[in-house]
């Protein structure tokens, strides 16, 4: 069965991810492991007994997921063989597909999200920016919003999450705008987000170019695996150079999950498999490509049901 893996961004993240694997399998905790060695503490320890607040903070998240992430994919991995088509990570999730199709090995994979999660916290000064929802209206419809309410700030959208599903991103006065303006035009529910800065919009450039000096010493090599560009929707060409580029890309410029998906699915893939905390991707890939099969494993009680699925579609 034709297969495209997907792992989760930020948001997912909760107190006690991974522990089950962790506690069983050593390869496992090998990941865990090395990602503390990589980072100089234990983001095994936060991931496992939080306190939640801590592991919210966007530095901490970042490394948390993908390493989550990974060892979930390492153990399912071993019990299961795949064809996997392609695999493609919403925002932070991008370097877990990099680190999924071999372009990263783990300590360079945490220690850049690490870096990330650091230097897109940073970019604005608290309270300066804001994120929101807006559902119920299509694209076009957010662009005209967005261009309205920004006045002489910066303002555009952040993901293109799915059918009618896009946020926003920018100065917070220009963000509470275009709430109201939403509103106006019909959206179904427009909201502030809780989070702690702008991301996916030109407020990153400050991290993005540091996320580029970082990314430019960093060893990156070739892929085994098609990885979808979260900027593109298309392949990241197969070289270190478009690879680092992407990752840089992506910090200022949204995310085209459905697009993402819609790609993922005219390459003839019949499953998708969501690997990480959370079910997200795979309730976007429903509404996006809904006749296409979908899983999500966030823990040892998916990967034994997800054989067991496998057995029954054989």
């Amino acid at each position: 069965m034709k297969t495209a893996i997907l792992f989760p961004g930020q948001g997912a993240q909760t107190a006690g991810m991974g522990y089950d694997v962790f506690n069983q399998f050593p390869s496992a905790t090998s990941i865990y492991q090395a990602a503390d060695k990589a980072l100089g503490f234990s983001i095994s320890s936060l991931c496992f007994n939080g306190p939640q607040e801590q592991l919210n903070l966007t530095a901490n998240t970042q490394p948390a997921l993908l390493v989550t992430s990974a060892a979930l994919s390492t153990v399912l991995f071993e019990h299961v063989s795949l064809d996997v088509q392609c695999v493609a990570g919403h925002s932070l999730g991008q370097y877990t597909a990099l680190w999924f199709a071999g372009a990263l090995d783990l300590p360079t994979a945490v220690q850049m999200v690490r870096l990330r999660g650091q230097v897109m916290q940073s970019a604005t000064p608290e309270g300066v920016g804001a994120m929101a929802a807006i559902m119920g209206i299509d694209s076009e419809v957010i662009e005209e919003v967005c261009c309205l309410a920004a006045g002489s700030q910066v303002l555009s959208a952040a993901n293109f999450n799915g059918p009618g599903q896009t946020v926003i991103s920018g100065n917070r006065e220009a963000v509470e705008r275009a709430v109201n303006l939403a509103k106006e035009k019909g959206a179904r529910k427009s909201i502030l987000l809780p989070v702690s800065a702008p991301f996916h919009c030109p407020l990153m450039q400050p991290a993005a170019d540091k996320m580029a000096e970082a990314l430019g010493v960093a060893t990156v090599s070739d892929m085994k695996h098609c990885v979808i560009c979260n900027v593109t929707a298309r392949p990241i060409p197969n070289e270190p150079s478009a690879i680092r580029d992407a990752l840089v890309q992506q910090v200022t410029a949204p995310v085209q999950w459905e697009k993402s998906i819609k790609s993922m699915a005219d390459t003839g893939v019949e499953l998708f498999v969501e690997i990480g905390p959370g079910n997200v991707l795979t309730n976007l890939a429903k509404r996006i490509s809904p006749d296409i099969k979908r899983f999500s494993i966030s823990n040892l009680g998916d990967i034994k049901n997800f054989i067991a699925f496998l057995s029954d579609e054989i």
